[in-house]
């Protein structure tokens, strides 16, 4: 799974190798001190929970869009670090933190391998609003999915030998993905459409390495509180640093 990705993409892409484990550099987090910050409520109706678009760099951001609190996690789908965060600190960041309206949360997703573009191509195949549930699910599962290419190697290097717009379906094939996404609402149909779209992975990941390589990000997962950048990467650091800024 860890093989060269300019040998599993016969197809032009453009990625960036990344690691697992944040290469933040240290920020002065004193700089992101502030008072505390009244809740903000959503429109009448409405949730921030539910509140969620696209952003220009290719990120999937829920919450108050004018949230004064704007934090940023790069992450790849099959980093073990990033799939703890998700473990031990989604919950309590959008329960207790973006749900208030103080914060946004934007995920903009690195591709690491095979299995990561696969995972981030159908995550995003349903809409915005339902990225992040997938996504922290997906990350829940990856051992199983691991395990599953692991025990049926013949089908893994079958779906790396196959035309790019075959690949990734006999990847979500062998991994069990398309059926753990049908379970959560992205039909099988649905989902190998999306990953048979070329055009769209080749923008992924165009947009992840553009991106990436901007803010001088190479491991996973790094994070950015208003645009900087932090020198942690778990959630028991993080959420000090968002009460320090005004969260509380």
């Amino acid at each position: 799974m860890n093989r060269r990705l300019s040998f599993v993409f016969a197809a032009p892409l453009a990625l960036t190798l990344v690691s697992c484990g944040s290469n933040a550099e240290e920020a002065d987090a004193t700089t992101l001190e502030g008072e505390a910050v009244a809740d903000i409520a959503a429109p009448e109706g409405q949730s921030w929970l539910e509140t969620a678009s696209v952003t220009e760099e290719g990120g999937f951001v829920i919450g108050n869009p004018e949230a004064p609190l704007k934090l940023v996690e790069y992450a790849s789908h099959t980093c073990g670090a990033c799939a703890y965060f998700a473990e031990s600190g989604a919950e309590p960041l959008k329960e207790d933190y973006v749900q208030s309206g103080v914060v946004s949360f934007e995920i903009r997703p690195l591709l690491r391998d095979p299995l990561d573009v696969t995972i981030s191509t159908l995550a995003r195949c349903g809409s915005p609003a339902g990225f992040h549930a997938l996504a922290d699910q997906a990350w829940a599962a990856l051992p199983e999915f691991s395990n599953n290419l692991q025990s049926n190697g013949a089908a893994y290097e079958a779906a790396m030998s196959a035309p790019p717009e075959q690949r990734f379906v006999q990847l979500a094939q062998a991994g069990g993905l398309i059926d753990f996404f049908a379970a959560r609402g992205i039909s099988a149909d649905q989902a190998r459409t999306c990953l048979s779209d070329g055009d769209a992975i080749n923008a992924m990941a165009e947009k992840s390495s553009e991106v990436a390589a901007a803010n001088n990000v190479t491991g996973t997962p790094t994070f950015f509180l208003n645009g900087q950048r932090l020198d942690v990467n778990q959630w028991q650091a993080l959420e000090p640093i968002l009460q320090r800024a005004g969260a509380r």
